[in-house]
């Protein structure tokens, strides 16, 4: 441990603090906070009592749509002869897609009882740009039956002979799009709704693009033109590029249905929208906008969040930190609880790994200038550091505190801001919760004394869901 942080420590009574909770992946950490912290929770919201039940009821009355037997008898062939193609997320998203709240069941035995045969049915992970879904995963997302009786299929946005042009969007982007879900008769999207820090949300249209599009249509939906857009942020979708350009994709691909969940802050099933891909979508947009915001009359001198579910990698946990601006002031701390539990790349793929660094070096506004610069080249991944770069903005490389046991200590030294491991004592070792928490707990004993020594007892708020609350600064 550093001996300024050792010193730093030290000074700090907290006989009068309280403890909150902090998400760390499937687990949690109890962290000792100063007793004027404020807790950010999104509003509470029932769950489904009987998730089957509901389940079955959204496929029978769907939103703004046939329910799927009408539409299957309305393709224009026998049943058995129909090609279905399922969209589904990869392990990135917490979608409820077995056991007791799971979709992807329900739907294959609704098509199959509808004549669909299962060799007919082509379930494709809509991976985006990340990489490929281990054998692990997926019986981890689907369950170990449908990996076993069905055919699942990786989207691969570089491999040019599994795409398909559909011709230029209103923004002139040329799209090709994933051939086995195209020219499948019958085309479902699947997905979680809730906030995204550029789409607005997550879901619905989103499965199709950025999920199964090329990697050049990938490229200018994640550049600077779409990404600095003051409407591309959480849960805004009037004015939104990277809503209106995803949305056209999809509707240009023709969904034909899609399965959509909103959950709660402990990830249970709230709702099922099944239906029409874009009335589905604005029924849960206008449920999960009621909950996830948090109104803010103020702006906290130190903000606790944490990476979620989504957070695997540090690539993902850019979710976290850039949800977490709206709450803190411009020179404050952020502390991120980072549970990077991806075994392959718990930072990320090689490209973000050296774009990342180079944010480091640049700065973000320097890194900014080299994305706009009419001879940069898109790489991969990019944009995940611009985002990075917006928190960097706000509170600057030491206002940063990344507190991650899973990424090595000589890797910190690439990444932005301060390294979680430096408030560890030894060397690093197997990661625990404990540590975890030591390590937390550290950090904000930290951050503390950092505005006490100039005589400011700093105000404090915790984002209880991390990545999934949207809190938002009302203006005066």
């Amino acid at each position: 441990m550093r001996p300024d942080i050792t010193k730093a420590i030290k000074k700090i009574d907290t006989k009068e603090w309280k403890k909150v909770s902090v998400e760390f992946g499937r687990s949690a950490i109890e962290v000792l906070v100063p007793p004027n912290c404020v807790e950010l929770t999104m509003g509470d919201v029932p769950v489904l009592p009987d998730p089957q039940k509901a389940i079955e009821e959204a496929f029978s009355n769907p939103i703004s749509s046939p329910p799927l037997e009408e539409i299957i008898r309305k393709k224009g062939k026998p049943a058995a002869e129909i090609s279905v193609a399922i969209a589904v997320s990869d392990i990135t998203r917490p979608v409820p897609y077995k056991g007791e709240s799971g979709i992807l069941t329900p739907l294959l035995r609704r098509l199959e009882s509808s004549g669909i045969k299962k060799e007919k049915i082509k379930i494709i992970v809509a991976t985006g740009m990340h990489r490929p879904s281990t054998e692990e995963e997926k019986i981890e997302m689907y369950g170990k039956e449908v990996v076993e009786q069905y055919t699942i299929l990786d989207h691969d946005c570089e491999n040019n002979d599994l795409l398909e042009s559909i011709g230029k969007t209103r923004r002139d982007t040329h799209v090709y799009v994933n051939r086995d879900f195209y020219f499948a008769d019958l085309k479902i999207a699947t997905g979680l709704v809730e906030s995204h820090f550029f789409t607005g949300i997550s879901g619905g249209r989103k499965s199709v693009c950025p999920g199964l599009v090329d990697v050049k249509t990938i490229q200018k939906f994640h550049g600077p033109h779409y990404l600095e857009d003051p409407h591309a942020t959480n849960l805004i979708l009037e004015g939104n590029p990277c809503h209106e350009e995803a949305l056209e994709v999809a509707q240009t691909v023709g969904v034909d249905f899609v399965v959509n969940v909103n959950l709660d802050k402990d990830l249970r099933l709230v709702r099922v929208f099944a239906g029409d891909m874009i009335e589905a979508n604005l029924k849960a947009f206008e449920m999960i906008k009621g909950y996830a915001e948090i109104p803010l009359k103020e702006e906290f001198d130190i903000v606790l969040t944490h990476s979620g579910y989504v957070g695997r990698d540090h690539y993902q946990t850019a979710k976290a930190g850039v949800g977490a601006l709206p709450a803190v002031k411009e020179g404050g701390i952020i502390i991120i609880a980072a549970n990077n539990r991806d075994l392959i790349n718990p930072i990320g793929s090689p490209e973000y790994r050296s774009l990342i660094h180079l944010l480091k070096l640049q700065g973000p506004d320097g890194y900014l200038a080299l994305l706009k610069s009419p001879s940069w080249k898109f790489t991969k991944d990019q944009w995940e550091p611009e985002v990075w770069g917006k928190v960097l903005r706000k509170v600057g490389e030491d206002g940063l505190i990344y507190c991650s046991l899973e990424i090595e200590k000589e890797n910190y030294c690439i990444l932005p801001g301060v390294c979680g491991l430096d408030f560890m004592k030894g060397k690093r070792i197997k990661p625990s919760l404990e540590r975890a928490q030591e390590m937390v707990q550290k950090a904000v004993l930290f951050a503390v004394n950092r505005y006490r020594e100039k005589g400011i007892d700093p105000t404090m708020a915790f984002i209880r869901e991390g990545p999934y609350a949207v809190p938002v600064l009302e203006k005066n």
